[in-house]
């Protein structure tokens, strides 16, 4: 008889084979990044001048230079530099003047600018000068319609009997202002300062013909005119010898008082004086 088999033994497992050691991670060295390739820095050449070339010098360094280039070839400056334009007259340098005209742009922008302004300084010199100013009033004067102004007192440096000063400014042309002669004032006041237009003056004591030549005349009066400032205007008028108003235009402003003065005088005999019939003042409305 055969021997029973023996009992198998399960084959043990496979192992796997021992890691070797690795070092410890304090002396394995840091990752690295690759490098970045730099270019390298170009060198500059000095250029080789030939000093026998013969041409223009550079303005800059004086280098000879061939005489078709533009740009001198050792300092790069330009051979020939485009010459600086000419200065512009003082009243181009003033707006709007200083703009300068592309393609006719602007024109009539400039234009209408210069007659506005001209016009502004012709405004501003009428209204600022004195002649001006007398041109405005004076055209005033014109256009308006003058009216009469009554002075408020009359007082005369003489005086005939019976013909008192303030005859001259009744209204009636029967009565008037005697003076015994040449020289004599009469003056004028009122109330407030006003704008005096027109003097209209009736000579002698009446203004109808047949009694013009009873009495004498003045034929020269000098008025002077204050005005609310203290200034005084005078005025030389000059009558005709014939009987009637006669006007005179004065365009006098802020006018307060008035003196007129007999001078000049006509049929003055004895047991005659000077007569003023009547003297009118007016305003402007």
């Amino acid at each position: 008889p055969q021997a029973p088999p023996a009992p198998r033994t399960p084959p043990e497992p496979a192992t796997a084979p021992p890691s070797p050691t690795r070092p410890a991670a304090a002396n394995s060295p840091a990752p690295v990044l690759p490098g970045k390739a730099v270019a390298p820095r170009p060198v500059v050449r000095p250029t080789v001048v030939d000093d026998d070339v013969a041409g223009v010098p550079c303005p800059a360094c004086g280098t000879p230079n061939p005489p078709d280039r533009r740009f001198c070839r050792r300092c790069a400056a330009p051979l020939t530099p485009a010459s600086a334009p000419a200065p512009l007259p003082w009243w181009r340098t003033i707006w709007p003047f200083r703009r300068r005209t592309r393609a006719g742009s602007g024109r009539l922008t400039r234009f209408l600018v210069v007659l506005v302004v001209v016009l502004a300084l012709c405004a501003g010199g009428f209204l600022l000068l004195p002649a001006g100013r007398h041109l405005i009033e004076d055209t005033r004067d014109k256009l308006g319609k003058a009216k009469a102004v009554t002075p408020t007192g009359v007082t005369a440096s003489a005086e005939v009997p019976g013909h008192p000063a303030r005859d001259s400014m009744d209204g009636l042309s029967n009565r008037y202002w005697g003076s015994p002669g040449a020289g004599a004032a009469v003056t004028y006041t009122f109330a407030k300062p006003f704008r005096l237009v027109d003097v209209i003056i009736t000579n002698g004591p009446s203004p109808a013909p047949e009694k013009y030549a009873l009495q004498g005349r003045a034929l020269q009066i000098e008025m002077t005119v204050t005005s609310k400032d203290g200034e005084t205007v005078v005025k030389k008028f000059s009558l005709s010898d014939k009987a009637g108003p006669q006007t005179f235009p004065t365009g006098i402003s802020d006018v307060t008082s008035i003196r007129l003065t007999l001078d000049g005088p006509a049929g003055l005999a004895r047991g005659r004086h000077l007569a003023l019939a009547e003297v009118e003042f007016f305003q402007r409305g």
